[in-house]
């Protein structure tokens, strides 16, 4: 991208000069304008099963199959001003309860 000398405005294009729209400067030969892009391949992400639990365990005995143990999560399901509600789910039967406070 070039400016003019004169005003400072962006020189346009033409097909043998660049020309200035305000001052009507011209410039004598050809430029061309060129952009470059580099585009990094990116790498494939790995998709986690539908029967893996990311998240924590906690003891917290299952009211169905008395384990002792749970897979622990949070929601925000009433106002912001109010407790968010703790859902719990049993890592033997799968026993999904909650708890709010």
């Amino acid at each position: 991208m070039e400016f003019c000398p004169k005003c400072g405005a962006i020189l346009i294009q033409k097909r043998k000069n660049d020309g200035c729209p305000r001052c009507s400067y011209t410039k004598k030969g050809t430029s061309k304008i060129t952009t470059s892009e580099k585009i990094e391949e990116r790498k494939e992400i790995p998709i986690i099963s539908s029967k893996t639990e990311t998240r924590p365990v906690v003891k917290q005995p299952c009211k169905k199959c008395k384990n002792k143990e749970a897979y622990f999560w949070t929601l925000q399901t009433r106002a912001s001003d109010e407790a968010e509600t703790k859902f719990f789910k049993c890592t033997e039967c799968e026993h999904t309860w909650r708890e709010y406070r």
